[in-house]
Parts: C-alpha cells; sequence; structure tokens
C-alpha cells in the first residue's frame, strides 16, 4: 500500500501480529523493503511490523534530490501518524540505521528500542568524494554503472560466488531503484554527522556489522557503542555489509536474543518461542 505524505507516496507494508508491540523495519541504499524478507518469519508472530520503501527506492516515490537525513526521519514520522503509530522498535541497516539514530534524536521517546546495523554515525574525512564519484558513475552510466561495485562492498568473496541466486536477487533491487533516488540517498548519507549527539539516545540499543563489512566496519560500530550508553554490540562472522542477508540465522539469532529481553519485555505480548525459531 502507499501512503500520500507532503508530496510524496511512500510505500509499505504492515503484516505481523496486530496485538503485538511494532517494528519498524529500514532498508539501505539501493535496496528495498524486501531486504527485509528473512527476518518476516522470525518478528511476525510477536510484531506487528511496518516496513517501507525510503523516498527514492522501491515503489516510493523518487522525487529530485538532494535529501537530507533530517528528511527522511520526517517521512517516518509523518507515516506514523498516518498509521497512527505512537511507539515502535527500529531495526535498520546502513542507511536505515542512520535514519533510526536522526529519528530517535528529533523525536525522543518513540524508538523503544534501537538496532542499528551495518551502519554509521560519522562521516569519513573523504565522504563527500567518495559519495560524489558514485553519483557521477550513476548519473553517467546508470545503476548498471554501480553494480558490480556495490556488490563488492556488501558481501564476501566466496559467498558472492557461491550464492548467484542471492546475488540475482539483489542485484534487480539495485537495478531498479531510481537514479534520482539513488543520488538523493547518497548525499544524504555523505553528511551523516550523529556521532556526538549518541549520548542523547538512552533506549536500549543493538549494534550488530559483518565481521568484514568495509563499508561501516567494525571500527565504527564499536565506537558508536562506546557512545552509547545502552547498547550492545554483536559481530557477525563471515559477513560483509549486508549481515542480514548473508547471515541471516546468526543475525536472526542475535536479533531475536536482543528483542526478546529488551522489547518483548516491555510489552503485553509474551514470545512463543526458544529464540531461535
Amino acid at each position: 500500500m502507499k501512503i500520500r505524505i507532503q508530496d510524496i507516496d511512500i510505500n509499505l507494508q504492515i503484516e505481523g501480529n496486530p496485538n503485538g508491540p511494532w517494528i519498524t523495519l529500514s532498508h539501505s541504499l539501493a535496496c528495498n523493503l524486501h531486504m527485509w524478507d528473512e527476518q518476516i518469519a522470525l518478528l511476525s508472530k510477536d510484531f506487528h511490523i511496518l516496513r517501507f520503501d525510503t523516498r527514492g527506492h522501491g515503489l516510493s516515490s523518487a522525487p529530485p534530490g538532494p535529501y537530507s537525513l533530517d528528511q527522511m526521519a520526517q517521512d517516518v514520522a509523518s507515516v506514523f501518524s498516518a498509521i497512527g503509530i505512537t511507539q515502535s522498535h527500529w531495526l535498520g541497516l546502513s542507511m536505515g540505521g542512520m535514519i533510526g539514530q536522526t529519528f530517535a534524536l528529533q523525536y525522543p521517546g518513540v524508538l523503544q528500542t534501537l538496532v542499528l546495523a551495518d551502519t554509521t554515525s560519522k562521516r569519513p574525512a573523504n565522504a563527500e568524494a567518495m559519495w560524489g564519484q558514485r553519483i557521477k558513475v550513476a548519473r553517467e552510466q546508470g545503476m548498471l554503472g554501480v553494480l558490480p561495485s556495490t556488490l563488492e562492498r556488501w558481501f564476501t568473496t566466496p559467498f558472492r560466488l557461491t550464492r548467484l541466486d542471492v546475488m540475482e536477487r539483489i542485484s534487480e533491487g539495485i537495478l531498479s531503484t531510481p537514479v534520482e533516488g539513488f543520488c538523493g540517498a547518497c548525499a544524504a548519507i555523505a553528511k551523516v554527522d550523529t556521532f556526538d549527539e549518541l549520548t542523547k539516545i538512552t533506549c536500549p540499543t543493538l549494534i550488530m556489522v559483518g565481521e568484514d563489512d568495509h563499508g561501516t566496519p567494525p571500527e565504527m560500530a564499536l565506537a558508536m557503542h562506546q557512545q552509547l550508553a545502552h547498547s550492545e554490540l554483536a559481530i557477525i562472522a563471515n559477513a560483509g555489509h549486508l549481515s542480514n542477508v548473508e547471515q541471516a540465522q546468526a543475525f536472526n539469532e542475535r536479533l531475536w536474543t536482543f528483542l526478546k529481553a529488551n522489547a518483548l519485555a516491555q510489552s503485553a505480548v509474551l514470545p512463543q518461542s526458544d529464540g531461535k525459531r
């Protein structure tokens, strides 16, 4: 379904347990809400799930950029308002983690827990040049021009060479991302700068990162963990940037342990499994 907010349409999907607490899933750059397909079975029995296509991605509108993380957080606030969500748990990866941090800082108390996977809170010194180059390639060559390097950054070589089915599925998502949306979001990511404010976030937080994630490496995750007082850090072995896809079982087990202790414990909905699903 789509919801009209301001001047754009946001595509979203609501599923799971309507009597459970809300959990909102926010995807990576050049992906869409289906990036979370392997987490839905885990969450659907106990949580009311909202997943959505970020502006410029999937079936949501792709207005001219550049975008900003503040703007993307406002999109989430507008969706919450339209649906009637007053509190939610948050699961975000990469860009989705940046949106989650920004939203938590702008709307304190709305997010009850945060899961920040393979993300960062501070742009590197070469961010403008690096993201500017990716924007240039996308505008000149289309999404096909950024496809090979993106897959190389997102997955380890053994996984990329053996799981051709996954590579095909993820490639379809990248290629279907509008160039304008990709470039607009790249501009937003290039300016991420929430690190110094992370001390203001007090909700329980799980930071996860693939041990072979070179885009947002474990050192970045550790720095965030040290900045967030109520956080846990989990490093996923044999995983690159899309750790929820490459090592879905390990990702899900760690995610469930955290949510069982920090999300379901807050609600009247009791877990119905041993946490491994």
